[in-house]
């Protein structure tokens, strides 16, 4: 954990491979399992730029200091189009997160792990934190590319992001790009096993992902992560 701090605080972002992600959460227990629900996931019905390559699942928590996590009640994913031009600005409903996957010791592992990593260090941290969780599906096929971050290099309009790599299956590029603020490039890498992470200071770092095209010729391609977001609560802020 001290590892992934010190690269956040230097960098604005740490790189976590597979093994370090098992170590961070004692294990990946029951892995096939959780895995296995990405074959379930919605297609995304609001996409502005049409596309249909993109499926998924949302659940909002409350994470406390004390370690406490709680599962809030299903609600719109929200974004600002100041940090989402193409999709942002209206209240998005998702299929929720199943209540299995939700309390799944990997989902929980990774909650209190970026708990344990945020807090810290975020300076007059909250008493409590809204963080989203996002199971991302994004599909290609010949001739029709799947675009992970459509809207390009942004911030997620939070504070602190975890982008863990579930599954890539026959898939070109999918390349990771991290910029600073100015448009300077600080990194550019691929998660490429399952349990591969990135962890974003989102004040500091734009992210973004290259499209992805199938890697063989005739066959599906797919990516999917899980997405993890943490901010502060704001009882000011408009949901929806």
């Amino acid at each position: 954990m001290s590892a992934v701090s010190d690269s956040i605080e230097a960098e604005g972002f740490a790189i976590v491979p597979a093994a370090q992600t098992r170590a961070l959460l004692g294990g990946l227990p029951d892995w096939d399992l959780f895995a296995d629900s990405w074959n379930d996931l919605g297609v995304d019905g609001f996409m502005a730029d049409g596309g249909r390559y993109r499926r998924r699942r949302f659940a909002a928590f409350a994470a406390s200091a004390d370690g406490t996590i709680t599962r809030k009640p299903h609600q719109p994913h929200y974004q600002s189009r100041d940090y989402n031009a193409l999709n942002g600005g209206v209240q998005r409903w998702f299929e929720p997160v199943t209540q299995g996957i939700a309390e799944h010791p990997v989902t929980q592992g990774l909650l209190k792990a970026g708990l344990d990593l945020f807090h810290p260090l975020t300076e007059a941290p909250p008493a409590a934190w809204h963080v989203e969780l996002h199971q991302f599906r994004i599909e290609a096929h010949d001739g029709e590319a799947g675009l992970p971050t459509p809207e390009g290099a942004h911030r997620d309009g939070v504070d602190w992001v975890i982008v863990m790599l579930v599954e890539r299956h026959n898939v070109a590029s999918g390349v990771t790009d991290i910029f600073a603020p100015d448009g300077r490039a600080l990194g550019s890498f691929t998660l490429t096993q399952p349990g591969d992470a990135v962890f974003i200071d989102d004040h500091r770092v734009l992210h973004g992902v290259t499209a992805i095209r199938p890697l063989q010729a005739g066959g599906e391609a797919r990516r999917d992560v899980l997405v993890v977001t943490f901010r502060r609560e704001d009882p000011d802020r408009e949901e929806g």
